[in-house]
């Protein structure tokens, strides 16, 4: 029995072959980004900011509830002890015990490097989202240490407010862990490389604990964050990330 295509089909299933294409990719960020974000989490880290003649460390207790509300406190060193972080949907304060102030970071802080390390404020509070910020599509698949990975390639929608011009994740096929991430300026330079691993369980899931940030025109720079503890879906309300709260969380 012949099979008869109707004018127009081949090029309609190459319109949705490529809109499923796309979907995939976003797809694939997106259960990468909840693996590591859940609904809820609760933290605690330590922050090894590494030049080529010092170090400094740094622990925090984090919180997060989706991608609008997060609240980081400093625990340590004893400088910076009770300093907090508090994002709540597009506006970020810095609670300063030592003066008893409030500070109200503008958008244009998101780039600055957060507590003079090579994370940025962006970074650290997920102002931007790689799923809804960003169109996304596949590129060639990757061998990393051995691990065949997804290769997504971001792009910001025009009217996003992100910092970057372009991302780059590579993200492991069989359990959705990031292992790379490459992050471009508008003039498609590299600026800084995240390496993901000592991927082990935390909390109800298997995800990578160890972050390593390297910016591209600095050798012999490093941060470094390490989860010691992370716990996921914890039913937090957005009532718990307040001013209130910013001062007095412990």
């Amino acid at each position: 029995m012949k099979r008869w295509i109707i004018p127009g089909s081949t090029f309609l299933l190459a319109v949705l072959s490529v809109a499923a294409f796309s979907q995939t990719a976003k797809e694939i960020i997106k259960r990468a980004d909840d693996k590591m974000q859940g609904n809820s989490n609760r933290s605690v880290m330590k922050m090894t900011v590494v030049r080529p003649d010092w170090k400094r460390e740094v622990t925090m207790k984090g919180w997060s509830l989706g991608r609008k509300y997060s609240l980081i406190l400093i625990m340590a060193p004893a400088r910076d002890r009770g300093q907090a972080f508090l994002k709540r949907d597009q506006e970020l304060w810095n609670w300063q015990p030592s003066i008893d102030r409030v500070v109200k970071l503008p958008p244009s802080m998101m780039l600055q490097s957060w507590m003079g390390s090579d994370f940025t404020n962006d970074d650290l509070v997920k102002e931007s989202s790689v799923v809804n910020d960003y169109d996304q599509r596949l590129g060639a698949d990757t061998v990393i240490n051995d691990i065949t990975c997804y290769k997504v390639i971001m792009i910001p929608k025009p009217e996003a407010a992100v910092v970057w011009g372009k991302v780059i994740a590579f993200i492991e096929k069989k359990d959705f862990n990031e292992l790379l991430v490459k992050y471009y300026d508008e003039d498609n330079i590299l600026i800084n490389t995240l390496v993901l691993s000592d991927i082990r369980r935390m909390g109800d899931r298997v995800i990578p604990t160890r972050l390593e940030m390297f910016p591209a025109d600095d050798p012999g720079h490093k941060t470094v964050i390490e989860y010691s503890d992370l716990e996921f879906d914890l039913g937090l309300k957005e009532s718990f990330f307040s001013m209130q709260k910013m001062k007095r969380v412990r």
